[in-house]
């Protein structure tokens, strides 16, 4: 490894896997389908810990830029958020979506992550992935979490979400992941709940103002952020939380033309059935 990178662990931590229990939706035959555009979905409510309505939830899909919760829970579990990257020339080449960073610049992985949550930077996401710990490794320990997450439609190839045949996810896993990032990591879900960011310039970086693309921070109420996501194969993706009277509903919609709008009434079912036991 190359003397600039951090110290890491041999292995990741342990992890509590989320509870994702479907009896709700057999326990309340429901008039109501949501209508949405997406090929895939779900409705959990964490706070119960119970899924509410479901579409092809299991079924294996790119799923673009959503790929980017594992890449910062990994990144969080590997080092602390001050720890200094070096930007390598490979990382600035990636398309399309950019943070702006050069090569050489010094962020910290707070600071990259801010870039790669925020503006969907894949440069970000590959500066993070390379300046860790070796990229194949990096990657291998996205894997090695999916795994201990029980994640068993998911793999990853790559840390930002473009599109490979062997690199999907699933409804149901993305909702453990969204899940787990925003009950097991505050820093992260300060940063995803978060309009903007300001990064000011320092002798080793230019300034950068990333602006969340989660269209959904500003319009609908209680959002909390999570991550939206395109690509051409995966379509508009998005893992969308609110909260609303101590109530957590968080949703995924794979393969949609209108993910906002679609998050938005799923999110809407959610409030409207409350679990009952």
């Amino acid at each position: 490894p190359s003397p600039s990178r951090p110290p890491v662990p041999a292995q990741l931590p342990q992890v509590k896997v989320p509870v994702l229990s479907g009896s709700w939706l057999r326990t309340h035959p429901i008039a109501e389908i949501p209508s949405i555009k997406g090929r895939a979905a779900i409705v959990v409510d964490l706070t119960a810990g119970q899924i509410l309505y479901e579409q092809d939830q299991g079924t294996r899909y790119a799923e673009a830029s959503l790929t980017k919760m594992m890449t910062a829970m990994v990144a969080a579990d590997l080092v602390p958020l001050d720890t200094v990257i070096t930007v390598p020339d490979a990382a600035t080449q990636v398309e399309p979506n950019h943070m702006g960073i050069t090569t050489g610049e010094k962020l910290t992985v707070r600071e990259l992550l801010e870039g790669m949550l925020l503006d969907s930077g894949n440069d970000a996401a590959e500066a993070i992935a390379m300046g860790i710990v070796d990229r194949a490794k990096f990657i291998d320990f996205m894997n090695q979490k999916a795994a201990a997450l029980h994640l068993r439609a998911t793999h990853f190839t790559n840390p930002s979400g473009l599109d490979d045949a062997d690199h999907y996810s699933s409804a149901y896993d993305l909702a453990v992941v969204g899940a787990t990032l925003l009950a097991d990591y505050p820093d992260l879900r300060a940063i995803v709940g978060s309009k903007q960011v300001s990064i000011y310039s320092t002798p080793q970086h230019k300034a950068f103002k990333p602006i969340n693309i989660d269209r959904l921070l500003w319009t609908y109420p209680g959002a909390i952020g999570i991550k939206p996501g395109y690509t051409g194969a995966a379509g508009y993706c998005l893992a969308a939380a609110a909260t609303r009277n101590g109530r957590t509903i968080l949703v995924v919609v794979l393969g949609s033309t209108q993910h906002f709008t679609d998050a938005a009434t799923l999110l809407d079912f959610g409030f409207r059935h409350p679990v009952t036991h």
